[in-house]
């Protein structure tokens, strides 16, 4: 990554609480096409660009990738399903416009064929996510959401898996402590 140095040592993401992670990307299905694919390819940059104007909006971080000459994509680290879809609804977003206009240009079949569109969007709970970085500059889940020393949260994957934050330990108790009149869980 240019302008930033690698760490001389192992760290990991200090990410506590459920993580939100949304992969999007395109795909373009025929080079030929470019006046069909060429605006959406430009399209993700502004939207990046948008957000990163607004941090309240809720993108704390993201990694542009490449899986072939045809497939490009973002990795998207979010402080919340919330505020990911707040954001992919918001009219006065550029995202929201983007959709508008192909689905336009769907609807009198004019995008058909030409460039593929995807996402996956996750909300990862704790427990179920880990991290290692060798070696390397600030990146991915660390970039998003600091990083620490490894041994802070465990030098081995299952001791990272096991780590539990107090901000998901006080909602786990939250969540034991019955309503009035209600038996807690177990009883």
């Amino acid at each position: 990554m240019p302008g930033r140095n690698a760490t001389a040592t192992r760290t990991t993401a200090a990410a506590e609480g459920d993580v939100t992670v949304l992969l999007i990307g395109m795909r373009i299905n025929h080079f030929w096409a470019v006046h069909h694919w060429l605006p959406v390819f430009l399209a993700m940059p502004r939207m990046l660009r948008e957000l990163a104007k607004d941090p309240e909006r809720g993108l704390l971080n993201h990694v542009l990738l490449t899986a072939s000459p045809r497939t490009y994509y973002v990795v998207q680290y979010w402080e919340s399903k919330e505020k990911l879809y707040k954001y992919a609804h918001s009219p006065d977003m550029f995202h929201h416009r983007a959709w508008a206009i192909i689905n336009r240009k769907e609807r009198k079949g004019r995008v058909r064929g030409h460039v593929g569109l995807w996402h996956e969007a996750y909300v990862v709970p704790e427990g179920s996510y880990e991290s290692i970085y060798a070696d390397m500059p600030v990146f991915g889940l660390a970039a998003a959401h600091g990083q620490v020393p490894l041994e802070r949260r465990g030098k081995r994957a299952r001791d990272r898996f096991a780590y539990r934050s107090d901000k998901a330990a006080g909602e786990r108790a939250e969540k034991r402590v019955a309503a009035p009149g209600k038996a807690p869980d177990g009883v």
